[in-house]
C-alpha cells in the first residue's frame, strides 16, 4: 500500500465521517473540505463550498496543516480527491436545489482535479440512479440481481443528479484519461445503526426500495481504499454494497416474495445480494469485513 495525500470531499457526512478514520488508519493524508469541520484526531479541515469552482481550485492547491509549511518546498499536490459531499437525499432541500448542489459541485471538484494534474478521482453516486428507491409507487427493476450492466432510470432530483455526475465523470475522463471511478452507494449503515435489523426482519417490505442492500460505513472506507489503489482502470462505475442482504430471508424467497414478476440473471445463492457487488469483489478484491450477522 502506498500512503497518498487525499483530498476528501464532504468527510463531515454520514458516511465521510467513517470513511475518512478508514483513510487515516490505513496510513493516508487526509485533507477534509467541508461546510463543518469533522473532528477527528489526524484529519485536516477546511471549509469550502463545492458549488464554488474558485474554492475547488483554491482547496486543491491549498497546504493542509502547517506542518507541510516546513520543508519550504512549496505546497504538496494531492495524489487524488475523493467527492463525496452533496444534498443526501430528496427532500431535504427544494429539487432544484438538490440537483444544483450536487452536478455543480461534482463538476467543480472534478474540473479542478483535472485541470491540476490529480490522475485518481472517486465520486459517491448512488443506489438511486436505478430508480427504485425514490419512485413515485412501487417500480420493480428489469432484472435481478441488479449490476452495473443496468440501464439507469430515476425519476427524482438526487438520483438524476447522480446520472449526470456519472456522464460528468466520465467525459472528464475521456478528455484526461486518468482514473475516474463512480461508486454507486447503497444504503449506508452506521455501526449503531444495526439496532434496526431486527424491524427490517419483522417487517422486511421497508427494504424493498433499497433492493434489501445495506453498506456498512467501514466497509465502505475499504472500497475506497482499494479504488484508490487499483490504478489503470480508466472510467468505471461500481455498486458499493455488502455481500449479503439487509433482511434474514433466503435471496430466493426475497425475489420470489417481493419481486414474483422481475427475471433472474443466474440461480441465487442463499444470501447472494440482490445489489449484485460482484465486481468489486472480482475487480477489486473487495472483502467484507462487517456482515450484519456480527451485529444482530
Amino acid at each position: 500500500m502506498t500512503a497518498k495525500r487525499i483530498l476528501f470531499t464532504g468527510g463531515s457526512g454520514k458516511a465521510g465521517k467513517h470513511v475518512v478514520p478508514y483513510l487515516l488508519d490505513q496510513g493516508h493524508k487526509v485533507l477534509n473540505v467541508d461546510l463543518k469541520p469533522l473532528d477527528h484526531p489526524g484529519v485536516d479541515n477546511l471549509t469550502a463550498d463545492i458549488t464554488q469552482s474558485g474554492e475547488m481550485f483554491n482547496a486543491m492547491t491549498s497546504y493542509a496543516n502547517f506542518g507541510e509549511l516546513e520543508p519550504g518546498t512549496g505546497v504538496p499536490k494531492f495524489d487524488a480527491v475523493v467527492h463525496f459531499a452533496a444534498v443526501p437525499r430528496i427532500l431535504i432541500n427544494p429539487d432544484n436545489e438538490t440537483f444544483r448542489v450536487n452536478t455543480i459541485g461534482t463538476y467543480n471538484v472534478i474540473e479542478a482535479a483535472v485541470k491540476l494534474g490529480i490522475r485518481k478521482i472517486i465520486i459517491a453516486s448512488s443506489e438511486t440512479t436505478y430508480g427504485i428507491c425514490f419512485a413515485d409507487g412501487e417500480v420493480d427493476p428489469d432484472y435481478l440481481p441488479v449490476d452495473e450492466d443496468y440501464k439507469i432510470n430515476p425519476m427524482d432530483s438526487y438520483g438524476l443528479s447522480k446520472v449526470v455526475n456519472e456522464e460528468t465523470a466520465r467525459a472528464f475522463q475521456r478528455r484526461s484519461g486518468f482514473d475516474i471511478y463512480a461508486l454507486r452507494i447503497g444504503n449506508v449503515i452506521e455501526p449503531h445503526e444495526y439496532d434496526r435489523f431486527p424491524g427490517f426482519f419483522e417487517n422486511p417490505i421497508q427494504r424493498r426500495r433499497n433492493i434489501f442492500c445495506y453498506i456498512d460505513a467501514r466497509d465502505l472506507g475499504q472500497i475506497v481504499d482499494l479504488c484508490l489503489e487499483k490504478d489503470g482502470l480508466g472510467y468505471q462505475v461500481f455498486n458499493a454494497g455488502n455481500n449479503n442482504n439487509s433482511v434474514n430471508i433466503p435471496s430466493a424467497e426475497i425475489a420470489k416474495r417481493f419481486f414474483p414478476n422481475v427475471p433472474l440473471k443466474h440461480t441465487l445463492d442463499e444470501e447472494e445480494a440482490l445489489y449484485s457487488n460482484r465486481k468489486i469483489r472480482e475487480m477489486l478484491g473487495f472483502k467484507e469485513q462487517h456482515n450484519w450477522r456480527k451485529y444482530v
